[in-house]
């Protein structure tokens, strides 16, 4: 996205010409001299800057941690109050993959934080017996990218158990954990970013944090809450994202969007390490547009904050949604849609209001709803 937006900045810079194309179709063309990265722009892994939130005071006293770090603590602390809690996933009893669970086995046992055979259908079918049976369960799938074997158990049997048994029974003490989103050199079976798969399920709740405040407060109120909770953790900040961070417990309600940024002409939209590149392209709205941009982390995905994100629009006019996920069937349909129903504006032809959809999964797709 912030190829994008620096290439709009630029626009007026580029010579384009229009050539026609064969069977009368037009082929947009870059002049020779004309790139769409500059000669001194580098290619980095991360495409935006971490900018760490202001230490809170209402928690205790802090400890700088990253976002990894903060979601030990979480775990620290759960497995420290609730004698019922369990860990378990490939690889968590050695730390994990990216040491999420590092030192947890030796402090609390290898009863509780354990690991598993390396089959997604079974960690999470397993989890969802634990969580039937009155204990915490929480779950590691390894990458978000391979929660679909274990999809059938979170869609059709986690996600239903209470209504399919008439409240009688329930899985909401299920908590499963995953490593999300691109990381600049986890090519296509680790950068996947699924959430709206998911989005599409009524009886699951999904939160994507942007920093390790955010990770920590609002993975300990997945664990608390009643309902089975998928947790994505962007894998990208694991170790770039880095602030003072309470020690002890503490929870950020769910389906509670925040509002990072107030403005007055277009609302930002996004969650989780588009954030981050949406702050830097509000910033560089402001400075060489003049554009005051609102933004708001979205934080849970479902069931998200309607309320929030409409108030802004009304306010501002109009709409930007960024994620990382594919456009196709990505959750910004499910926002902009929301939004124009909402405000009752004609689909075709909004009053003095735009929404749009922006990707990185390509820089070139834009949609306009």
């Amino acid at each position: 996205m912030a190829a994008a937006a620096r290439l709009f900045l630029r626009g007026a810079n580029s010579k384009l010409s229009i050539a026609p194309g064969s069977l009368g179709t037009t082929l947009l063309k870059l002049s020779p001299n004309c790139s769409s990265r500059t000669k001194t722009q580098r290619r980095h892994a991360a495409h935006f800057t971490f900018q760490p939130d202001p230490v809170p005071s209402q928690y205790g006293p802090t400890q700088k941690m990253n976002l990894f770090q903060s979601i030990t603590s979480a775990l620290d602390n759960t497995l420290a109050s609730d004698p019922t809690a369990v860990i378990f996933g490939e690889d968590v009893a050695f730390g994990g993959v990216f040491r999420c669970t590092v030192g947890l086995r030796d402090k609390y046992g290898k009863d509780r934080v354990f690991n598993t055979p390396l089959c997604e259908q079974g960690i999470v079918g397993f989890g969802i017996g634990v969580a039937v049976a009155g204990a915490t369960a929480i779950a590691e799938i390894q990458f978000a990218d391979y929660i679909f074997p274990a999809f059938d158990q979170i869609v059709n049997e986690a996600a239903k158990y209470r209504y399919r048994s008439g409240n009688m029974f329930d899985c909401g003490n299920l908590t499963i954990r995953a490593p999300w989103g691109c990381v600049g050199h986890g090519s296509l079976y680790h950068s996947q970013s699924p959430e709206a798969f998911f989005a599409h399920c009524p009886g699951l709740k999904v939160v994507i944090p942007r920093s390790p405040i955010q990770a920590k407060g609002l993975l300990l109120s997945c664990i608390a809450d009643k309902n089975p909770c998928i947790f994505f953790e962007p894998k990208i900040l694991y170790r770039a994202a880095v602030e003072q961070v309470p020690e002890d417990p503490y929870t950020i309600p769910l389906s509670q969007a925040e509002v990072l940024q107030e403005g007055s002409d277009v609302t930002l939209v996004a969650w989780g390490t588009q954030i981050h590149v949406l702050k830097e392209v509000a910033s560089m709205a402001q400075e060489k547009l003049g554009v005051s941009c609102e933004v708001i982390d979205l934080q849970t995905i479902l069931p998200w904050d309607i309320e929030t994100v409409c108030k802004s629009v009304v306010k501002t006019g109009r709409l930007l949604i960024s994620h990382e996920a594919p456009v196709t069937g990505g959750f910004a349909s499910e926002i902009s849609s929301t939004v124009q129903v909402r405000l009752k504006w004609p689909v075709s032809h909004p009053p003095h209001s735009h929404v749009f959809t922006l990707c990185t999964d390509d820089v070139n797709c834009w949609c306009i709803h």
